[in-house]
């Protein structure tokens, strides 16, 4: 969990933490935007956070970002945000045949699934209606292939 969302549990603003914790809201922006992480913050900070959050400073240190090294989501579930109708329907489709043959279930047009969606993942890359990371994104998480 990371601290916006820790926040946002609470229903706590970033502002409001900053007033009860004496804590700059410039650094809580910081860190909420993964800016800056806990790991590198003062133990003075980390105490005054835990204060204000009435929690301890080992679960304060807890708190990860939600943002890797370069500033980008951990979670690359964004690059699925913008896909054109047809290759959400693809997606639907594999992602229900995987349902299948993870469960057992004997289903004999999967590889019709796989090679549909592959197609349009290439087709929406090649047309450039979605970018190279947009598609190895997908490739990986529906059509579980490696990138090498």
């Amino acid at each position: 969990m990371d601290l916006q969302t820790f926040l946002d549990q609470r229903n706590m603003t970033k502002y409001h933490l900053s007033k009860i914790s004496g804590v700059p809201k410039t650094t809580i922006i910081d860190i909420c935007a993964g800016r800056s992480s806990i790991e590198r913050c003062s133990a003075k900070t980390v105490q005054q956070l835990a204060r204000a959050l009435d929690c301890s400073m080992e679960d304060i240190m807890l708190l990860s970002s939600a943002y890797d090294e370069t500033g980008l989501p951990k979670d690359n579930g964004y690059l699925e945000c913008g896909l054109p109708e047809f290759l959400q329907e693809s997606i639907r489709v594999m992602t229900d045949a995987w349902r299948k043959l993870d469960g057992g279930v004997e289903y004999l047009h999967w590889d019709c699934d796989y090679c549909n969606l592959q197609t349009d993942i290439n087709n929406a890359e090649v047309n450039q209606i979605i970018s190279t990371e947009q598609a190895w994104y997908l490739r990986e998480k529906y059509l579980r292939m490696e990138r090498v």
